[in-house]
């Protein structure tokens, strides 16, 4: 197996190596840019510094979930450990791996960090290392539990992870700190990449926009500001195609007091229209409206048309159960805020929604959804004029991305996150 590294990875690679002039350092932390390859060379460098300082020990490989280390880190770096000769045998139902090479044995246990209580899963184990892969997701209360783990001589941390705001705390107390806590900190740009092309480097480029570009393509750390959407404009904004859809999806983001909101979306050929809205506020109106009214106007917007599917904000626990007791067959939404901002954004761009010229309370939604400045060390949008932003974004995330990922395999151009 033939691989090519930048001299930035190379860096990391060997860094704790006796000739490396950061050898004596405690710490190193990959950030920056989306694909610019961290991800492997620092999960590289994790098992080559492990296997051949260490024998006998325990290390920990964290990421958000144990999942999330299995789909961005391994497949990475196994294949690379196993043309080198080291052997990994994974015991799956343990969250833990075994690794041998020369005579020397390592365990390796994967922690998820999704969560405060995640730090109760990691306590009482005594550790040689941690690496924690994209680190800034995890909650401080882990972070700083693992790392208290590490009480074996010679133990050294691990960190990677994309830019956030200036005001998280990972950014504050560690990046911020480098010097302070012997850390060797590595900003990574799409070039230190050599397996990335210009034309997927530019691809990334068009993808994001604002606050997004900064950090994930200029590897910056920086405030979300302004409008979410900052560049939607009229352009984004056509009439309604004639004809029959091949495809019909209703996405409703679910309000008592806060209003209601629903789209009804048709597949034209390759993109999704959405071609009709329903939204009421009952603030405005001074009237509440019950489930069964809400369902009702669910089948009005319908229409009679054979409705595939209905995405809901899994919190509305009665409306859904109120649209399956009137035969809707309906689906959960995917309900993460900032991934599902960042895929509608992209959708947007690559035109695979399109936003028809009757969805007028959408339209201006898209002009009025702002962050919110005073959110602190974590991103957060402002809790009002989000209601067809929250259901557009439960359906590209439920729908629109899961289905551009799976013809994206079919073709085989899927790209793993790095």
């Amino acid at each position: 197996m033939k691989l090519r590294f930048s001299d930035k990875q190379k860096q990391v690679l060997g860094w704790w190596s006796r000739a490396s002039p950061h050898r004596d350092k405690d710490a190193i932390v990959c950030d920056g840019a989306v694909r610019s390859g961290k991800t492997l060379c620092l999960g590289l460098s994790f098992f080559l510094w492990s296997m051949s300082r260490f024998r006998g020990q325990q290390f920990a490989l964290c990421g958000k979930t144990t999942e999330s280390v299995r789909r961005n880190l391994l497949p990475s770096v196994l294949p690379v450990l196993g043309a080198l000769g080291f052997q990994c045998e994974e015991q799956r139902s343990r969250n833990r791996m075994v690794v041998r090479h020369g005579g020397v044995e390592n365990t390796y246990f994967l922690f998820g960090g999704m969560d405060e209580g995640s730090a109760a899963l990691i306590q009482g184990i005594t550790l040689a290392g941690v690496l924690l892969d994209e680190v800034a997701l995890m909650p401080r209360s882990f972070v700083e539990q693992a790392c208290a783990r590490c009480s074996v001589t010679g133990a050294k941390f691990w960190f990677s992870c994309n830019p956030e705001g200036p005001g998280h705390w990972f950014y504050r107390e560690w990046i911020c700190k480098a010097e302070e806590r012997q850390m060797l900190h590595l900003r990574f740009r799409m070039e230190d990449n050599p397996t990335l092309s210009q034309e997927t480097r530019q691809r990334y480029a068009r993808t994001f926009q604002g606050a997004f570009y900064r950090r994930f393509v200029l590897g910056e750390w920086t405030a979300a500001d302004g409008v979410v959407y900052d560049f939607f404009d009229a352009s984004f904004v056509r009439p309604a195609p004639q004809g029959e859809a091949e495809r019909w999806i209703i996405s409703c983001d679910y309000g008592t007091v806060n209003p209601t909101s629903m789209g009804l979306w048709g597949k034209f050929g390759s993109a999704w229209y959405r071609v009709k809205e329903y939204y009421y506020d009952a603030r405005l109106a001074r009237r509440q409206q019950t489930d069964q009214e809400y369902a009702r106007r669910l089948a009005e917007l319908a229409g009679g048309r054979e409705i595939e599917a209905v995405i809901v904000d899994p919190s509305a626990a009665s409306f859904l159960e109120a649209l399956r007791r009137e035969g809707w067959n309906v689906r959960k939404a995917d309900n993460e805020v900032l991934s599902g901002i960042r895929r509608t954004a992209d959708a947007l761009k690559r035109g695979e929604i399109v936003i028809c010229e009757v969805c007028e309370d959408a339209i201006r939604e898209f002009g009025s959804y702002c962050w919110d400045l005073a959110a602190g060390d974590r991103d957060r949008v402002r809790k009002e004029h989000d209601h067809a932003m929250d259901e557009i974004r439960y359906f590209v995330a439920t729908v629109v991305a899961p289905e551009a990922r799976e013809a994206a395999f079919y073709a085989g151009v899927v790209e793993r996150p790095g």
